[in-house]
């Protein structure tokens, strides 16, 4: 079997995009210095995640399209849905009940679907 380890996206503006993740979803850094990059902080066996300068030339290419990432949270995701609104996330509509449970999801400045799951 795989096992996701690490997600990596390239942003636009490293700056816009990490004040995003921190300021508005709430995501630490991880302390990990390096300038062409924001490591946010994960558990130990978990998936890790990152914010990072473009690898190639983005200009006029879309980014986030078809992409989303689930990330499972502890907490009522109506209290999560309320923090995002008072913080003017843009929700891609209301918490939608799923097979797998509750889901809520915002779009990131370069258009990357970020899901939060309250799992059943």
């Amino acid at each position: 079997m795989r096992k996701l380890a690490f997600v990596s996206l390239q942003v636009r503006d490293l700056e816009t995009s990490k004040t995003f993740y921190i300021t508005q979803l709430g995501f630490e850094e991880a302390g990990i210095p390096n300038p062409q990059a924001c490591v946010f902080r994960y558990n130990q066996g978990e998936a890790s995640f990152a914010i990072r300068t473009p690898l190639s030339n983005l200009e006029g290419k879309e980014l986030g399209i078809g992409t989303s990432l689930w990330f499972a949270i502890d907490e009522a995701i109506e209290d999560l849905q309320a923090q995002l609104v008072a913080r003017n996330v843009p929700l891609l509509g209301p918490i939608q009940v799923t097979p797998f449970g509750k889901t809520l999801v915002v779009s990131d400045p370069d258009g990357y679907n970020i899901t939060f799951l309250k799992a059943n």
